[in-house]
């Protein structure tokens, strides 16, 4: 069984986990994800089973949209609330902490820019897990990565928007009893981006320290939450053996790319690695294109190359003994 699917995952578990136990429902051990979220995070987990797995490369850098609610007052040692607590002398001075002043800030964090990743972070240096060395209490140097920022902005809260005579900050600010206080953000970024560290640094620059309370992710490249499915409406699937029926077709992985659709020989020219002559000239040197067969079922990723214009076949999806 092969496709995509595009799990709602819960809190509490990990990305390894929900490979786990989707590996369980689908019976099937060649299952993997395009980009791992935090245990406490929910949200938009692209899973690839069978010979969608091969297609992971050209989904890991896809663009991914947040929301998320920032609690400001203190930091932690995760920059989440699964952290202790660190107190450093600095105190909320909610006077200084009004909505013009974080939309100035959130608007001169957005751009191309530097992040370094954060030791409590999947990311691994010499094999080893960042967040494995944290937990010793050892610190290693890490580089800081290029990311973007594309978006980032305040959310109001959905249960003040009917209020009228809501003051502007009450409306985005939530006042907690212990004397922090909550936004909720809106993130568009690249592939890669902490928004444990965007809100870290977002606490820096306003002198309030802050930490991450939730993180969902709402998109991931062209797939979004609304595609999603949690693991109980997939185990309602399984039991009367429906489960394919949450799964997306190949096809559905890379929309942004060419189509170059082929005839029955083209295809069996594919299978066997065979380049494919193709005059188009609205195709870029060195592009990837979709290659697919009558029924619109992608059958294998190729590069175009203009000067030859032929394509070279590079990731093949439907190994020849599985077409029909």
């Amino acid at each position: 069984m092969s496709g995509i699917l595009i799990l709602d995952k819960p809190a509490g578990v990990t990305s390894h986990d929900c490979v786990s136990r989707v590996r369980r429902i689908y019976s099937t051990r060649r299952v993997g994800h395009t980009g791992t979220l935090d245990p406490f995070a929910t949200g938009v987990l692209v899973m690839l089973l069978g010979h969608a797995t091969r297609l992971a490369q050209f989904l890991a850098t896809d663009v991914k949209e947040y929301q998320a609610v920032i609690r400001f007052g203190f930091k932690t040692a995760t920059g989440d609330l699964t952290g202790a607590r660190i107190d450093d002398g600095e105190t909320l001075n909610l006077e200084t902490l009004n909505i013009e002043r974080i939309k100035e800030q959130m608007l001169e964090m957005t751009g191309v820019q530097t992040q370094t990743p954060p030791m409590y972070s999947a990311k691994k240096i010499d094999g080893v897990k960042l967040y494995e060395l944290a937990r010793q209490g050892i610190e290693v140097e890490r580089k800081a990565v290029e990311i973007c920022v594309s978006e980032f902005e305040l959310m109001e809260y959905v249960d003040r928007r009917d209020a009228e005579d809501t003051e502007e900050a009450q409306r985005f600010i939530k006042f907690n009893d212990d004397g922090t206080c909550d936004a909720r953000v809106r993130v568009v970024c690249s592939a890669g981006t902490y928004i444990r560290v965007l809100a870290e640094d977002l606490g820096a620059r306003l002198n309030a320290g802050a930490h991450l309370v939730e993180l969902r992710r709402t998109r991931a490249g062209a797939f979004d939450i609304h595609q999603s499915r949690a693991f109980d409406e997939l185990a309602r699937l399984a039991e009367t053996g429906a489960e394919s029926r949450a799964l997306l077709g190949l096809d559905d992985a890379l929309p942004e790319l060419p189509r170059v659709p082929l005839g029955t020989d083209d295809v069996r020219r594919v299978h066997h690695g065979a380049s494919l002559r193709v005059e188009d000239s609205t195709l870029g040197d060195g592009a990837h294109v979709r290659l697919t067969d009558d029924k619109n079922g992608l059958v294998a990723v190729g590069i175009y190359d203009g000067t030859r214009q032929t394509i070279q076949p590079r990731v093949l999806l439907v190994p020849q003994n599985d077409s029909a």
